[in-house]
C-alpha cells in the first residue's frame, strides 16, 4: 500500500496539476511513474511544497489528444501502485456511443413506467 496520495488541482493549457500528500510528514519524496500505455512521459515536475506536499505538474503531450479515450496512469514505483489516473475522452465515434446509450436508458426507462403503471393499477 503506498504512503502517498494524490489530489488533483486543475487542467490547464496541456498542464494537469496536483498534489502528492504522504501519510507522515517526515515522508521522503514519492519516486512516480506516469505512463500512457506503458510508455512513460517525460518531463514530469515534482516540487516540494511543505512538509509531506509536493507540486506535481504533468504535461499532456499532443499526441495524447485524438478520437477515443486516452488513459495515463500515475503510479508510485516503490509501492507498485496507481495513485491516480488521467482520462482523456475525444472524438466523434464517442457521440455516437453516448448517442446509443441515451437511447437504451430512454428505452428502459418507457419500460419501468410501464410497468409502474401496470402495477398501481392492478394494486388498486
Amino acid at each position: 500500500m503506498s504512503a502517498y496520495s494524490i489530489s488533483k488541482t486543475r487542467l490547464l493549457e496541456g498542464m494537469w496539476e496536483g498534489i502528492v500528500t504522504a501519510e507522515t510528514a517526515d515522508a521522503d519524496q514519492p519516486i512516480l511513474e506516469v505512463t500512457h500505455q506503458d510508455k512513460p512521459l517525460e518531463k514530469i515536475g515534482l516540487t516540494e511544497r511543505g512538509e509531506g506536499h509536493w507540486n506535481l505538474r504533468i504535461p499532456i503531450p499532443a499526441t495524447l489528444i485524438a478520437d477515443g479515450v486516452h488513459t495515463i496512469l500515475i503510479r508510485d514505483q516503490q509501492a507498485q501502485q496507481t495513485l491516480d489516473t488521467i482520462t482523456i475522452v475525444a472524438g466523434e465515434p464517442l457521440a455516437e456511443d453516448i448517442r446509443a446509450e441515451m437511447d437504451l436508458l430512454r428505452a428502459e426507462l418507457d419500460m419501468l413506467k410501464r410497468a409502474f403503471r401496470r402495477h398501481c393499477l392492478e394494486t388498486s
